[in-house]
């Protein structure tokens, strides 16, 4: 259970924000203040007239805690246990309430200008005890007695200039928490493993390849016993060769043997490949049964585990066999990437890049500080990835529109690791086709010169390949263009980088232009 509390000085939007944000999240919100005031049938105003400010504190106590023991009951509408809670602005000054909070979630502090604050707070300070009379002089007084309260709290959003939905979706970002609901209902959270626990689950079957088995497969299954689970579990060879009929059929013969029925619960432990592959099993089996992805490599969370695609491969090209069908939770575990081999991080980088072309300048800009940076800001790089793609999929979750844009370096990187027999990695790979598109876009005039050599650094940096090996022969790299599922015989439509953060879609018919 871990609830989210919205902390900071009076006029930082606590109330606002936290509705945007549980509204967001589809999470019960909680006003500690409103609640104060039920509870004592009585205006805070009042309270604090009546019977001063420690009786107020008092009142402030018994009210979290009466909040967060309602919050663990059993709720029909609300099965996780978990709030978003908007605190009073010296609601933790108290040291039971400080460590009540921080043991029951996590703590955002809200901070904004002073400017700001005065002028939110001058339509309403009569509606704020400590602040009333005299607005300019007792609410930096009151920042100055705080302000050393205030700074002991790390994680913080400043609020200044943004609206409550720009600012809960800001908070999104910090935290790793989302909820989709246009392909079906379902979270997604960057947060340990062990939370896998918080989602009710029967006869789960984990399945996961030899690479990813060694590391974690008993850690998973320690994780689920103790929930009183007794999983089974399948390893299926690694790699992206093993992405066929044959492996789905495996699947399927291993849910039959191990008593899979409608209401169990199938786990993808690992990357792109497992998810894809026991994605499209479970959306088959039975005509359909529920999964949960727990996504180990950064390819997987931060692009993969997300938007409910499944498939698999023929000889002809990637993922012509597939479907949508979205987990029911994804959980994406940073700590999984510490057992990563560089290679594949690095690999995964492409697809960070890619995200911060088409949709996030920042992540693009936090990219150009290379490999070791990455290396060492993996949580804030997965959360910002994250975001971006299920911004696109919310928008477009069946691929009918701008979801599109999630293909830009797709088109010729597609084409380039089929080509190569799969011996280039899918991040290598798109990050070749990334740098041939945006020079294509250059040449189109779709973006502007010098575009395609800061993709090109940002990639270089990264140590991931910019240009399309020798020996590929490119006649065969167009015909898998043509074959690949994205296509029409006319023309192939590319995402192309109009700027970073910006794509546009255009129809390309000279195919020799796009491998220049």
């Amino acid at each position: 259970m871990t609830h989210i509390f919205l902390y900071g000085p009076p006029g930082t939007g606590k109330s606002s924000v936290g509705q945007a944000l549980a509204e967001r999240l589809c999470l019960p919100f909680v006003d500690l203040d409103v609640e104060i005031g039920k509870s004592a049938g009585r205006t805070i105003p009042q309270i604090m007239d009546e019977q001063g400010e420690s009786a107020f504190r008092d009142l402030e106590t018994a009210a979290l805690k009466e909040a967060l023991a309602r919050a663990a009951r059993p709720s029909p509408n609300y099965g996780r246990g978990e709030s978003v809670i908007a605190l009073g602005g010296g609601a933790l000054l108290r040291d039971e309430n400080r460590a009540a909070a921080e043991s029951a979630g996590k703590i955002i502090l809200l901070t904004a200008k002073l400017e700001t604050l005065l002028e939110r707070l001058n339509a309403d300070s009569g509606r704020r005890p400590l602040l009333a009379e005299d607005l300019r002089e007792k609410l930096p007084a009151l920042l100055v007695k705080r302000s050393r309260h205030y700074a002991s709290f790390p994680v913080r959003l400043n609020v200044d200039g943004k609206p409550a939905g720009q600012n809960a979706q800001e908070l999104q970002i910090i935290l790793g928490r989302h909820h989709l609901s246009a392909m079906g209902e379902y979270d997604v959270s960057a947060d340990d493993i062990s939370n896998l626990t918080n989602f009710p689950m029967q006869n789960p079957v984990i399945v996961t390849d030899g690479n990813v088995a060694k590391f974690h497969l008993e850690k998973m299954r320690t994780i689920l016993q103790a929930s009183g689970s007794e999983p089974g579990y399948v390893v299926l060879p690694a790699g992206e060769k093993h992405k066929n009929l044959e492996t789905v059929s495996r699947l399927w013969k291993v849910f039959l043997e191990s008593g899979v029925d409608r209401k169990s619960t199938v786990i993808a432990l690992g990357g792109g490949v497992v998810g894809d592959i026991t994605g499209f099993a479970a959306s088959t089996f039975m005509r359909g049964i529920d999964w949960i992805y727990a996504p180990t490599t950064l390819l997987a969370m931060a692009d993969a585990s997300l938007g409910g695609k499944t498939g698999f491969d023929l000889p002809e090209g990637k993922n012509l066999i597939g479907s949508f069908h979205p987990p029911k939770f994804v959980l994406a575990d940073v700590e999984f990437l510490k057992t990563l081999p560089e290679a594949e991080l690095i690999s995964g980088m492409a697809e960070v890049v890619k995200h911060g072309v088409i949709s996030d300048p920042e992540l693009f800009y936090l990219c150009g500080h290379g490999l070791e940076w990455a290396k060492n800001n993996l949580e804030e790089i997965v959360k910002r990835a994250m975001a971006v793609k299920i911004g696109i999929i919310e928008e477009d979750p069946y691929e009918k529109g701008f979801r599109a844009a999630l293909n830009f370096g797709h088109t010729v990187g597609h084409a380039v690791e089929l080509v190569s027999g799969f011996r280039l990695r899918h991040g290598e790979a798109v990050a070749i086709g990334m740098a041939a598109e945006a020079k294509l876009a250059e040449r189109l005039a779709v973006a502007a010169q010098g575009l395609p050599e800061a993709v090109a650094e940002t990639l270089s940096a990264l140590g991931l390949p910019v240009r399309i090996p020798k020996e590929l022969p490119r006649g065969e790299i167009i015909r898998a263009m043509r074959a690949d599922k994205k296509k029409n015989a006319a023309a192939i439509r590319f995402a192309l980088p109009a700027g970073i953060g910006k794509v546009k879609l255009a129809d390309v018919t000279d195919l020799e232009s796009a491998l220049e």
